[in-house]
């Protein structure tokens, strides 16, 4: 069953045109293909550049891509030819929704800006995921990963943590934070239309999106005016916060509330610290969190992991037994909620694959098609937009479009 044959998903009917590359799109064109949307890749003759990212049995098929581009359709168009662009707006008059994160002024070169795309369908939703807003000194300059999270102090945050050196998160946080943002914006936006019938323009920024991520923890002391302190979250950026080091491993351990911290302090054998002012309330262990958790640190050295893991569970205190990538590959539970599966790719044979975190009551979840093959939909899409065989073979021959 294809992902377009499951009309009880929240996004079923919604057709997406995607011109959008490496992980921020086509992250948020992977959920929405997940919640129902079927989804038209747009991509240059020579594809998308995370196609050749990472570990791969092909050429074009690195794992990266494969993961991030399942419930998808591949339609090659070269843009700078006129008869691709011709093509790309036919698609478009059907859609509801185009996503992309090439920046507008090129779009416009292209003829192909956001008039241009509302002449030809004026309940198109057009979502522009950018680096930087429009309206702010920044919005000319070149945005990945690794610099939006520089701009947004993430290194910085790395460094206070660990002392050592700036480091960046290593995930593509900036990217997955940012499409997540698209998702809900093209879903909202979705909501709008069928109350106004009208489309409309919606720009989602990185720089902005991944701040307001930092800043609602580490605006501290800032947030008041005047200031009562320095920003950044003392518990977040504790030397200490980190997986406690037992007597033979690893242990995750978060002694929360009061109740808590007065359990585990009568089962060490120091009742008594509990009326220590460091340890006392809430308030108080928030203005020594730096002593508090390296006095956590000190004692969980003392037991092995599972003598903790036994006590902690017997305490009912938090505790996790830190996973490596293997382990989180392996986990029972990810299994049986069907975050993790496998699939046969036509061509890349047996592959795991990662499905939604969420759920429906009333709707199975989405089966979605395996990451195609560069082009693999062109012809199909084009004759389905409209556009003429000949029209098309005539593209085929001058490399405007292309199937695999």
């Amino acid at each position: 069953m294809s992902h377009q044959e499951n009309q009880s998903l929240p996004l079923s009917g919604v057709r997406i045109i995607d011109l959008s590359t490496i992980v921020l799109g086509p992250l948020a064109s992977l959920t929405l293909a997940g919640l129902g949307a079927e989804v038209i890749k747009i991509e240059a003759p020579e594809g998308d550049n995370v196609r050749n990212a990472g570990v791969m049995k092909h050429e074009d098929m690195g794992h990266v891509f494969l993961h991030g581009n399942r419930g998808k359709k591949s339609v090659v168009l070269d843009l700078k030819q006129p008869s691709a662009r011709e093509a790309l707006l036919q698609l478009v008059r059907e859609a509801d929704v185009f996503i992309c994160n090439v920046r507008p002024a090129a779009m416009k070169r292209l003829g192909l800006g956001a008039e241009e795309l509302a002449a030809v369908n004026d309940r198109l939703i057009q979502v522009t995921a950018s680096g930087y807003g429009s309206r702010g000194p920044y919005a000319d300059k070149p945005a990945y990963d690794d610099l939006i999270q520089g701009a947004t102090g993430v290194p910085w945050l790395m460094q206070k943590h660990t002392g050592g050196e700036p480091l960046y998160a290593p995930l593509s946080l900036a990217d997955r934070v940012t499409g997540l943002h698209v998702v809900y914006a093209v879903s909202a936006a979705l909501y709008a239309r069928e109350r106004s019938g009208k489309g409309m323009q919606v720009e989602v920024p990185m720089f902005e999106s991944v701040a307001h991520f930092v800043l609602a923890d580490h605006l501290a002391g800032e947030t008041y005016q005047p200031a009562l302190g320095p920003a950044g979250y003392d518990r977040l950026i504790s030397q200490n916060r980190r997986p406690y080091p037992t007597a033979d491993g690893y242990l995750c351990v978060l002694i929360y509330n009061d109740k808590q911290w007065r359990r585990f302090l009568e089962a060490i054998g120091q009742p008594e610290l509990f009326r220590d002012p460091r340890f006392s309330s809430q308030s108080s262990r928030s203005r020594h969190i730096h002593e508090v958790y390296g006095f956590v640190g000190e004692v969980m050295k003392t037991r092995s992991t599972r003598e903790w893991v036994e006590l902690l569970e017997k305490l009912d205190i938090p505790n996790q037994i830190p996973s490596s990538l293997d382990d989180l590959i392996a986990d029972p539970h990810l299994r049986a909620t069907g975050l993790i599966g496998e699939e046969q790719h036509p061509s890349e044979g047996r592959v795991r694959t990662l499905g939604s975190p969420t759920s429906w009551s009333q709707a199975a979840p989405a089966q979605l098609l395996p990451a195609p093959r560069l082009g693999e939909h062109s012809v199909e899409e084009l004759k389905r937009a409209g556009v003429a065989q000949r029209q098309i073979e005539e593209m085929l021959a001058t490399g405007a479009t292309r199937q695999a």
